[in-house]
């Protein structure tokens, strides 16, 4: 009977132990800044075509959440990084909330078509939304888990077409 309740307790007081160990998310690569955990602030906007998007249809899905603008020196350059990256993780599941802050459709459309023609923008046209987030500056970057929580920050431009960035956002996607 003792050592039933030994083995119980390995078995079942290890537990909580060994589901924590599971559930650790990597440490980032230089640049990307890993944050206690809080809930995402909702997005819900449309995209240069009208098309509606939501956060909260994005549950179950790593989100990688972009604030930028055309007039952004370092979010120009980055751009092309963003589409090779894009052009390879959608396919393995990240989902992307690409905003654009508080610019008008056709300059939205003039500048991607050069940059990043796969990407869907979606317009903060007024600013709002990138307020509720309150990047420190462009361009910005959240990464959102499949619960709805903040959990990495990057601020400036990432080259995250990259081996150590795209292992990274890989390694992610592997955790729900």
């Amino acid at each position: 009977m003792k050592y039933k309740k030994i083995i119980l307790f390995l078995i079942f007081g290890c537990l909580p132990f060994t589901t924590m160990a599971s559930n650790n998310l990597p440490e980032p690569p230089k640049g990307i800044i890993k944050l206690a955990p809080y809930p995402a602030p909702a997005i819900e906007l449309k995209d240069i075509d009208g098309q509606a998007f939501s956060l909260s249809e994005t549950k179950k899905h790593w989100v990688f959440v972009h604030f930028w603008a055309s007039w952004c020196g370092p979010c120009k350059k980055e751009m092309p990084a963003i589409q090779k990256m894009w052009d390879t993780l959608k396919k393995e599941g990240l989902k992307m909330a690409f905003i654009n802050t508080a610019e008008d459709e056709d300059t939205v459309f003039s500048f991607l078509s050069v940059y990043a023609p796969n990407i869907r923008a979606l317009m903060d046209s007024d600013g709002q939304l990138t307020e509720k987030w309150q990047p420190r500056g462009l361009p910005a970057t959240y990464l959102v888990d499949p619960k709805g929580q903040v959990r990495y920050q990057a601020l400036g431009g990432r080259p995250w077409e990259t081996k150590v960035y795209m292992d990274f956002l890989r390694h992610l996607l592997t955790q729900k």
